[in-house]
Order: structure tokens, then C-alpha cells, then sequence
């Protein structure tokens, strides 16, 4: 009779308090960084995977977040969408590229100094929008749209590693949640910003003030993700460590970008999800939003766009970690949801988009015929519009728990989200482009819709085929120079019989 094998988990589940004493766990390194304390009866420490992914959700609530405040009002805040567009084109065009790379600078200059600066380019990036408004600076703005696609390369890879290799494996979907809920309500709390200060305007464009007030809350977030530690210091609460390299290089790192293709090449397939998952935010907010509202409704939308985010992160982020349920089995129930919202939700938006004005004819329209919130015609767009927010994150959650039950890998999953990060860069310059070309709003609509469609379809296989209950250690250590003692407490290899 064969023997059998057995393999090791790591992070498969949160364990009790690490009070070694009592629990048998091992204890937890001496320092400021792993002094216990607790809050509503959970004991939690600096630098657990908990602390460091609220941080890391903070950094993108003034930055990114306040970044989608703005965008989510419609060309930047501006009347005329085509400056922003332009600017956005440069963005995505250089964030695809960096991106694609950047898995390898968080691997080797940890992820604090990567997310430091990354958040540089937002607080430079709104700070045009601001000259661009008294100045007609159009130079500025697209250098500004550039460098922020260097700087958000960096920092959403580094926040994507951190998001799927930190939590344990049952928890990913609730800790994607919590960081969409928080990063989101940036989007919210931004969106406030403008609300108040348009709230008697019925004009095209946003006050200095709202620029400012974004400039200031960026410039704050840069500074936070300073206090962050770097992913070779986090401990989980069953003592085990995230795995890395423990000697990276420039050159193992750009290696490993070729390594992760080459040992599951299979995640190829992915990258049409990846292209797709930012491509609506040009049709939504330029096109829909920007295109038909006045300023004050459009503020108010985007507040909702945002709001309607934070609920779909907590339904799905919640549903994708229900413990009586095989995660293979819930990958594909997540699929089907995703699936079907495609048609219900863009198919609400057919039934909108048909009868509205081409875009010439908004272009030229005043904004005092634009609809306005006290209108009844408002209400089904704006609802339809939440919808499409709902939409958003129900996609990003479900792309970023894919990756994650892919790898629990450090190493690994930063080099995905640098490739997640640039294909979906890639997607947004080149609808970005074709909206500043002013193609028809029919034909963005037509195409978005088409495009997130068939990216589902060509990745069903690898969700239905690849996405098991759990990953092996063994695995993830092909793709480390760490061995199973340098992650897996002791204490867990000791009731081991024979070791691993």
C-alpha cells in the first residue's frame, strides 16, 4: 500500500492569540512591531497582516481614492473631457509598461519604499488640473499624467502583493473587501468634496478649492505609506511568515517575471480580464456621466459610483470566503454572478444609452439643459449608475481573489499584480485614446460591453480548471529561495510526523 503524502498549508486559517505559553504557538519576535494589543476582543500587532493591510487601504483613500473622486466627476472636473483624456492616454500608456515591470522593484525594494513612492504622481497629477484651469497648460498636464503612470505602476503592484499574500487563504475575500471598503470610501469622502462646494452650481467645471482640498489629502497619503514595514517583517497569527526571496536581485527578479509565465502558463488566459477591468471607466465616467449631467449631479453621482463599490466589495468579498463551501465551487459560483451582471447591468445601460444625444450634439449643449438632480428624469441614470460602481467592484474583488487562490506567494503575486496592474493599464489608455479621438458614445458603449464579455468567456477554463481548495506550500516555494522552515513556525513542524 502506497504511503501517503502529506503537504503543508501556510496562512490556511487565523489561529488564537500567539500567548505561547497557553497556546503552543510560537512566540512572536521581540520589538515595538509585534506588541500585542486588542481591539473588540481580537489581539492584533503592527506588523500583522491586519494593521498593514488597513495602512495600505489608508495610503489608497488619499491617493487613488481621491484620485477616482476626481475622475469620477467627468473630465477631470472640466468642462471638455479631451484634456483629461489625453492626459489619461499618457497615464495608462506609461503605467501598462511600468506595471508590467514593477513586480520586480516591490520584490527588491520592499514594498514600503515602492508604495512611498508611488504615491508622489497623484498630488503632481491634480496640481495640473488646477494650473490647467487658470493657465491652459496642456504640457503640464500630460508630464503630470505620465508620471503618475510611474508612480501608480509602483504602488498598485505593491499594494496587490501585499492584498493576496498577506491574508491567510480562508480570509482573502474579506481582506480584499476591507481594503475595497476603505480604499472606496476615499472615492466617497472626495466625492463629498465637490458636492458641498457645487452644491449651488450649475455650471461645467469644479472650484479651486476642490482641487486644493485633493492636493492636500494625496500629499498626506504619500507620507503614511512611509510608516508601513516591509513584507519580510509581517507575521500571521498562526506564527507563519509570507513568503519571498531572501536574496533578491535585479536580475533574479526579472528572471522571476519569465518564471512566473513559464511555471503556470496557463494564467495567460487571465490577461483579457486584466486588459478589461478598467476599460468602462472611460465610457461611465466621461461618456455617461460627464457627458450628460451638470456638475453638481455629476458630483453627486460619483459620490454614489463609490458608495455602490463599498457594498459590492462586503456582498462578494464576504460570499467568496463562506467556510461551507469548497473554494473551487465558490470560483465558479463568483464567475456565473459576474457573468450575469455583464448582461443585466450593461444591458440596463443599452436601454439608456439609445436614446441619448450623440456626442457632438452634448458636446455643444449648455450645461443648463444638462439633466440636473431635481429633475424626475435623473433618478433611473442614477440609479444606473451606482449599478455600474456595484459592477466595478464585483469585478475587481473576484480578479484579485482569482490571483490569490492562484498563489500565496509573495514573490509571486506581486509579479501577477504588476501583470494585472499593466494589461488593465493598457485597457484604460487604449479606450481613453479612443474617447479623446472622439469615437460615438454608441461605439464606446458597444465595445466596452463587448470586450468584458468575451474576456470572461476566453477565462472561464482557468477558472473552472485551476482554481483549487487550497495551494501547498511545496508549491509556492518553487517559486522562492525560502524553504518550508523559513515560513512555517516551528511549532507546526513539529506535529508533524517525520516533517514535511
Amino acid at each position: 500500500m502506497a504511503e501517503s503524502k502529506e503537504t503543508t498549508t501556510v496562512g490556511t486559517e487565523a489561529g488564537p492569540p500567539m500567548d505561547t505559553q497557553h497556546t503552543g504557538v510560537e512566540a512572536r519576535p521581540a520589538g515595538w512591531m509585534y506588541k500585542g494589543f486588542r481591539i473588540f476582543g481580537k489581539e492584533i500587532w503592527y506588523a500583522s497582516p491586519k494593521v498593514q493591510l488597513v495602512m495600505v487601504a489608508l495610503v489608497c483613500f488619499l491617493c487613488p481614492g481621491m484620485f477616482n473622486a476626481l475622475g469620477g466627476l467627468g473630465g477631470g472636473g472640466l468642462d471638455d473631457a479631451t484634456i483629461q483624456d489625453r492626459a489619461s492616454t499618457a497615464l495608462y500608456s506609461v503605467f501598462a509598461v511600468v506595471a508590467f515591470f514593477s513586480g520586480s522593484f516591490a520584490n527588491v525594494l520592499g514594498v514600503k519604499t515602492t508604495l512611498a513612492f508611488g504615491g508622489l504622481g497623484y498630488c503632481v497629477y491634480t496640481a495640473s488640473f488646477l494650473c490647467y484651469s487658470h493657465t491652459g497648460n496642456v504640457g503640464f498636464v500630460i508630464f503630470a499624467g505620465c508620471f503618475l503612470g510611474v508612480c501608480a505602476g509602483l504602488l498598485w503592484t505593491a499594494q496587490g502583493a501585499i492584498m493576496m499574500s498577506y491574508p491567510p487563504e480562508r480570509s482573502k475575500g474579506r481582506y480584499i473587501s476591507w481594503f475595497w471598503i476603505i480604499f472606496n470610501f476615499g472615492g466617497v469622502i472626495g466625492s463629498l468634496i465637490p458636492v458641498a462646494q457645487n452644491v449651488h452650481s450649475t455650471a461645467g467645471t469644479v472650484t479651486d478649492g476642490t482641487y486644493i482640498a485633493f492636493i492636500v489629502l494625496m500629499v498626506l497619503g504619500g507620507i503614511l505609506a512611509l510608516f508601513l514595514c516591509n513584507a519580510d517583517s509581517v507575521i500571521r497569527d498562526d506564527g507563519s511568515k509570507v513568503i519571498l526571496m531572501k536574496n533578491p536581485t535585479w536580475k533574479t527578479e526579472f528572471i522571476g517575471l519569465w518564471d512566473c509565465i513559464r511555471l503556470s502558463p496557463w494564467v495567460i488566459a487571465l490577461f483579457p480580464m486584466f486588459f478589461s477591468s478598467n476599460i468602462f471607466y472611460t465610457y461611465q465616467q466621461n461618456d455617461f456621466n460627464g457627458a450628460h449631467f451638470n456638475i453638481r449631479a455629476r458630483s453627486l453621482n460619483s459620490l454614489l459610483y463609490w458608495l455602490a463599490q463599498i457594498f459590492g466589495a462586503v456582498i462578494l468579498g464576504y460570499a467568496l470566503d463562506f467556510p461551507k463551501v469548497r473554494r473551487s465551487v465558490r470560483a465558479k459560483a463568483a464567475f456565473c454572478v459576474l457573468f450575469s451582471l455583464t448582461f443585466i447591468i450593461w444591458g440596463g445601460g443599452y436601454a439608456f444609452q439609445r436614446k441619448q444625444l450623440n456626442r457632438e450634439d452634448s458636446l455643444n449643449q449648455d450645461s443648463s439643459l444638462k439633466l440636473d438632480w431635481h429633475q424626475g428624469a435623473y433618478i433611473g441614470p442614477m440609479f444606473l449608475y451606482m449599478f455600474y460602481g456595484f459592477y466595478d467592484a464585483v469585478w475587481q474583488t473576484s480578479v484579485y481573489w482569482y490571483m490569490g487562490a492562484i498563489s500565496n506567494s509573495g514573490r509571486k503575486t506581486a509579479n501577477m499584480a504588476g501583470f494585472y496592474k499593466g494589461f488593465q493599464s493598457a485597457g484604460a489608455a487604449v479606450f481613453f485614446n479612443l474617447d479623446a479621438d472622439h469615437i460615438s458614445f454608441d461605439t464606446m458603449f458597444a465595445v466596452t460591453w463587448a470586450v468584458c464579455a468575451a474576456s470572461l468567456l476566453i477565462a472561464a477554463p482557468i477558472i473552472w480548471l485551476k482554481i483549487g481548495d487550497t495551494v501547498d506550500i511545496e508549491e509556492d516555494l518553487k517559486f522562492s529561495d525560502e524553504t518550508v522552515e523559513d515560513v512555517v513556525p516551528s511549532a507546526v513542524l513539529e506535529k508533524k510526523p517525520g516533517g514535511v
